[in-house]
């Protein structure tokens, strides 16, 4: 009996979180999908032996659904965003997105057993802004102190930065972003972007 009673609570809980996921609570939403991914790749022998297809294909599915990249693009960008066009902002933002992706992808491959302990979240029932905190534990090396920046939308809470070691990832991109368009203006920027990608790209074909 108390095995059925169990079994019904899995169930139930594993419906809530499917069929309702935009009412995760910040801290619930970055463990869960964490958890979730790492579960993957210990089981995953081709993703362990860094199959590139198989890491994108983990990341697209579980992972950027929840991010902002269009917030993440802006404020990488900083003061020039005000003056793209609506063509240039959605060019930036998909080229911004798959050099994400690819550094996402590969520190996944590089995934040895590292375990993530979270922080407790501090944070107000009216709050729409909050910063949940981790901390990556290496066997043999210095833990490293991850955070993630999360708004809270209509559609659910979404990541719009992460600072690794205090160092925020958009803040890190916008000085090479502002100098690459004050040199070569904003399209500039678009093709030095799309270029990186697309030989990173070919780069991983040809592995």
């Amino acid at each position: 009996m108390k095995q059925i009673i169990a079994l019904m609570a899995s169930l139930l809980l594993m419906f809530s979180l499917n069929a309702g996921a935009e009412v995760l609570s910040p801290d619930v939403l970055v463990k869960s999908t964490s958890q979730d991914v790492l579960t993957i790749i210990k089981q995953d022998k081709d993703i362990q032996s860094g199959n590139s297809k198989k890491v994108l294909e983990l990341v697209e599915r579980k992972v950027l659904p929840h991010f902002d990249f269009g917030r993440m693009t802006m404020l990488a960008v900083g003061r020039h965003w005000s003056k793209a066009s609506t063509s240039q902002k959605s060019d930036l933002t998909a080229q911004f997105r798959a050099m994400l992706v690819r550094t996402y992808s590969a520190a996944l491959t590089n995934y040895r057993d590292q375990a993530i302990d979270y922080r407790p979240l501090k944070m107000a029932a009216t709050d729409t802004d909050v910063t949940v905190k981790t901390v990556i534990k290496q066997p043999g090396g210095q833990p490293i102190p991850i955070d993630y920046s999360l708004e809270k939308q209509e559609s659910g809470w979404k990541i719009y930065d992460l600072a690794v070691d205090g160092v925020s990832l958009v803040t890190n991109y916008r000085g090479s972003f502002n100098a690459e368009i004050q040199n070569n203006g904003i399209d500039g920027l678009i093709k030095i972007l799309a270029d990186k990608n697309r030989s990173e790209s070919q780069d991983n074909k040809n592995k």
